[in-house]
């Protein structure tokens, strides 16, 4: 595979400390740090890794008022020396992730508790990016990522996402149409809604050759989207509903592994059972 790029401080303070953690106990892949949040690495090919930026928008008045806000991923941000851990908290916003290598992947662990004066309606959520880089920015990039051989569970099984639409959790499907206005949102213009609707929370990524997949999975989501310019992943954690001062906590998982996007979707329901 293609040599990750390292360019200036990204990802290097992250990869030193991480240097000598790979002893036979160790998760076959760690976490590391990049500028606009943790990158999932595997031990195995350091080539391979797989950037997390936390967050990128909020739907339906999560976080701010507003239909699609703009999040932000200047958040502080720590990382374990060994890779194993690591935690972002964006406390202005009321959101702690925290994560932990595991086998094939990370556990996340997302805390979101209502800052704001507004109530944080049921279908309120929040948009991590999950992508291969920033290669057309001049950041570090995993070339064997960047495609659009990317899935999502649908009635039929494993769907593929097509471009940039946006396919909305079933259960949600019906609440989401009565919030249009028009048949229309903040974000058709660059994410159409499209069938069929999404099944399980979950979007996955093969690489190019075929050898490695990638996924992100939360267990309350509102929608999946996708092929923006960094070929990117959007699986929208679903926060809602929040009144001032009201928590919750949503169980999530990254996935880098030796497979396909069915073996994804098999260790997915192994974590969160069938969907």
């Amino acid at each position: 595979m293609s040599v990750l790029r390292f360019v200036g401080p990204v990802l290097l303070s992250g990869t030193a400390a991480c240097a000598g953690g790979a002893g036979p106990a160790s998760p076959p892949v760690r976490l590391v740090e990049w500028e606009r949040g943790i990158a999932l690495q595997s031990r195995e090919d350091p080539a391979t890794a797989l950037y997390l930026w936390f967050y990128e928008w909020n739907m339906f008045d999560a976080v701010k008022a507003g239909e699609h806000t703009n999040g932000s991923f200047r958040h502080p941000r720590t990382v374990a020396e060994d890779g194993r851990s690591a935690e972002i908290r964006a406390d202005e916003m009321g959101l702690r992730l925290e994560a932990r290598a595991a086998a094939d992947g990370a556990e996340l662990v997302l805390t979101a508790r209502n800052r704001s004066d507004h109530d944080w309606p049921e279908l309120a959520g929040i948009i991590p990016c999950f992508s291969p880089g920033m290669d057309k920015s001049g950041g570090p990039a995993t070339p064997e990522f960047a495609n659009e051989k990317t899935f999502f569970p649908g009635p039929r099984g494993l769907e593929p996402l097509v471009r940039r639409t946006i396919h909305w959790n079933r259960a949600f499907r019906s609440k989401v149409d009565a919030r249009a206005t028009g048949g229309r949102f903040a974000w058709t213009d660059k994410w159409p809604s499209a069938e069929p609707d999404s099944e399980a929370g979950l979007i996955v990524r093969e690489s190019n050759d075929g050898r490695w997949a990638a996924g992100i999975a939360w267990s309350q989501w509102l929608s999946v989207q996708g092929h923006n310019p960094w070929r990117c992943m959007h699986l929208c954690a679903r926060v809602g509903p929040l009144k001032p001062g009201e928590s919750r906590t949503l169980r999530g998982r990254l996935y880098l592994l030796r497979g396909s996007a069915e073996d994804v979707l098999a260790r997915y329901r192994r974590d969160f059972g069938p969907g």
